[in-house]
């Protein structure tokens, strides 16, 4: 297997799908020529062309409704955002279009867009490009949530993304675009709503997804000389959920911690820990805990920063709760 980085390996993702279909274009801010802002669309453009490559205004509201118009007549758009923050002018769009147009035409219209690029916090971006708001967009009916925590998930789950025929909102972490992993070569397609145990473990589970499994995973090697044995259950994708992993892990260990870096209150955290108490209520030996970030808009201060986010220590304090140590 090849060892690439997750930026290399959604570039690999989006050149393999636009190779295969004519109909697959990728079209945002600075993907072309300046071959994105984070390098994701390097070599695009030279090998596909003006037509597919396309370079947009700074517009959100206006490009991300031409992707929706294309996708309705036939196009398979991938729709680059440069920051999620930044989805919030084309939001309208999003949940007023491309999530309700395949229900208010009674199936008439399909809308196969994905939506892509960075979301959460990076460093010392402050408040207002720190966010982690896929919690707002799974809230939505309509649209599929996906957020990767490897470069192996980040192309298998992208490529099954783009041959989706409903618009999928694809989060990415800016701090993993470099890190590397082993990708498989040749075609390789993930189902959406299919989570994978990272780790295996038979005291407590620890439920996460994209850059917050591998803080989980830092948190299970440490206490694993501590004797404590972590299961590390990655989402993979928010929606759909897949339910039945979680609950095989929990009625497993009996006990659940779920992290997210988002803020606490409705996040995906609280859903999964609703369906946990719904279904494994009997099975669990502690209440089920979260780790989330503050409950503040994020810090610019290197320091406070940190404070507000969750690490492998808040983790570790979490699962000795639930571990009643």
């Amino acid at each position: 297997m090849a060892l690439i980085s997750m930026r290399e390996a959604l570039n690999q993702a989006m050149a393999e799908e636009m190779e295969r279909d004519e109909r697959v274009y990728l079209m945002g801010e600075e993907v072309g020529f300046y071959q994105g802002a984070y390098k994701v669309s390097q070599g695009l453009l030279e090998r596909f062309g003006e037509k597919r490559v396309i370079d947009t205004p700074i517009a959100e509201l206006g490009f991300i409704g031409v992707g929706i118009g294309s996708a309705m007549v036939g196009l398979r758009p991938i729709v680059e955002v440069m920051t999620w923050n930044f989805s919030i002018l084309g939001m309208d769009q999003i949940v007023n279009n491309a999530a309700k147009l395949r229900y208010m035409s009674g199936g008439q219209f399909k809308v196969p867009i994905v939506f892509r690029g960075p979301g959460g916090a990076a460093h010392q971006l402050a408040a207002q490009h720190s966010q982690a708001l896929e919690a707002w967009y799974a809230h939505v009916p309509g649209l599929k949530v996906v957020a990767p925590s490897t470069p192996a998930d980040a192309k298998g789950l992208l490529k099954t993304s783009i041959r989706d025929d409903n618009p999928v909102i694809f989060v990415e972490s800016e701090v993993m675009y470099g890190m590397k992993g082993e990708v498989p070569e040749g075609e390789l397609l993930i189902p959406l709503g299919k989570a994978d145990v990272k780790r295996e473990g038979e005291d407590v589970t620890v439920i996460a997804y994209s850059k917050m499994v591998h803080v989980a995973l830092q948190a299970a090697k440490e206490l694993e000389e501590e004797d404590i044995s972590v299961e590390v259950l990655d989402l993979r994708t928010i929606r759909p959920l897949d339910e039945e992993a979680v609950v095989a892990s929990v009625r497993k260990t009996n006990r659940a911690v779920i992290v997210q870096e988002g803020w606490p209150f409705s996040g995906v955290a609280s859903e999964v820990a609703y369906r946990i108490q719904q279904r494994c209520f009997d099975d669990l030996d502690a209440p089920v805990e979260r780790v989330t970030s503050a409950d503040v808009p994020m810090p610019y201060n290197k320091r406070l920063e940190h404070a507000a986010m969750p690490d492998p220590s808040k983790v570790k304090k979490a699962i000795r709760k639930v571990l009643y140590l």
